[in-house]
């Protein structure tokens, strides 16, 4: 983590293990392909209840590489397949630049913990069930 700083930065600490994998091949059609790999965790803060916790990225994405922007948005349309990312590639390429944008889109947009500690498993929609009807007394007051 201490190598990727805008992935730091969006951390709680900048303490985490972040592995990659980048693998050259052919797209069925013949154009030049990158399958990226990267898994790792990430200390983040979760929105609920101010505290940290593990977060657990895991990105698997299938580049193919185009020889300019204008390349990349023609072979996009061409291959019209959501599954691929099209992007221009180059002869001196940044993979610490491509690794950290795969593990920044991997997290949640708002991090929180799937049930805070300290609290139930209860949804906020049994708690609105709970609550009485203001009209409830109304309904009463009619008889």
């Amino acid at each position: 983590m201490a190598e990727l700083p805008r992935l730091a930065a969006e951390a709680f600490t900048p303490a985490g293990v972040i592995r990659w994998s980048l693998t050259g091949g052919k797209h069925a059609q013949g154009y030049p392909q990158l399958t990226l790999n990267v898994s790792g965790s990430v200390q983040l803060m979760c929105q609920r209840c101010l505290t940290p916790f593990e977060f657990g990225v895991e990105s698997n994405s299938i580049l193919v590489l185009a020889q300019d922007e204008a390349g990349a948005d023609e072979l996009e349309e061409a291959l019209d397949d959501d599954s691929l990312e099209v992007i221009a590639g180059s002869l001196q390429f940044n993979v610490a630049n491509l690794i950290e944008d795969e593990a920044l889109l991997a997290l949640p947009v708002s991090p929180r913990h799937d049930v805070c500690p300290g609290k139930t498993a209860e949804k906020p929609e049994a708690q609105v069930e709970k609550a009485a009807s203001p009209f409830s007394v109304l309904k009463d007051w009619k008889r």
